[in-house]
């Protein structure tokens, strides 16, 4: 079973999000578990402050190392197991796939700190095992993001997805983007579904999505086909010829 802790300033946002579709049933059947901690329970003074003024001047407000540590020490006392400590921040690596398998191994509760505000006083940075990202950009905080790790690696899970295959063929799987995928009516406003992929030679078929997957690549993300960056062996090659 994969054990996620998210530790935010607003558990409210995730109740419709982890009570609905394919996520909401594997939480119901005990195939994951989403443990939500608002770490303004640890605040400072009777009004549980959690952030303040930065040292050195700049606007915003800056998260207190204090709530969160302490939320997150109280959450492991409760469990007797330390966590795997994840900070969810703009300013890390952005999560892959590759990531989301990793995750999906662990043997201990994942925890994901979601920041606010400016975002969190660089000490707390100390005390974690990793940062991630969503990508190059901002937002008011990072629920969305944790809500992405989350789905990402249930869906991956035993049994959370109805056609275990599919997975397999998915975009990043290979190091590659998955092929295009068609369905009825076979012409939409002159555009036509590829006749091969109607014509019923799963040989022909299969070789066809194997070029197309490799093609959406290089036009679309033609980053994965660096040296090393992709995940599998068809990553690496060149590619000699257009999709036909």
């Amino acid at each position: 079973m994969t054990e996620f802790w998210i530790f935010t300033l607003y558990p409210e946002l995730f109740d419709s999000y982890l009570g609905s579709g394919l996520l909401g049933r594997a939480l119901e059947d005990g195939k994951l578990v989403v443990a939500r901690h608002n770490f303004r329970d640890f605040g400072l003074g009777k009004h549980k402050k959690v952030d303040d003024t930065p040292y050195g001047g700049g606007a915003g407000m800056v998260l207190r190392p204090e709530p969160i540590l302490e939320a997150l020490e109280a959450a492991e006392a409760k469990a007797g197991q330390r966590s795997h400590r994840i900070l969810v921040t703009p300013r890390a690596k952005a999560y892959t796939q590759a990531d989301a398998h990793r995750l999906a191994r662990m043997d201990r509760p994942v925890a994901l700190v979601c920041g606010r505000f400016e975002g969190f006083d660089e000490r707390v940075g100390s005390f974690m095992d990793e940062e991630l990202s969503l990508g190059d950009f901002i937002m008011m905080g990072g629920e969305v993001a944790a809500m992405a790790v989350v789905e990402s690696v249930a869906r991956l899970l035993p049994q959370v997805i109805g056609n275990g295959e599919s997975l397999v063929c998915e975009s990043y799987e290979s190091g590659l983007l998955e092929y295009g995928h068609y369905t009825k009516p076979l012409v939409f406003r002159g555009l036509e579904v590829p006749p091969v992929l109607a014509g019923g030679d799963h040989k022909k078929i299969e070789s066809w999505r194997t070029a197309d997957s490799r093609q959406t690549t290089r036009l679309k993300r033609p980053d994965l086909l660096n040296p090393g960056q992709g995940k599998g062996p068809e990553s690496l090659e060149p590619l000699e010829k257009d999709h036909e």
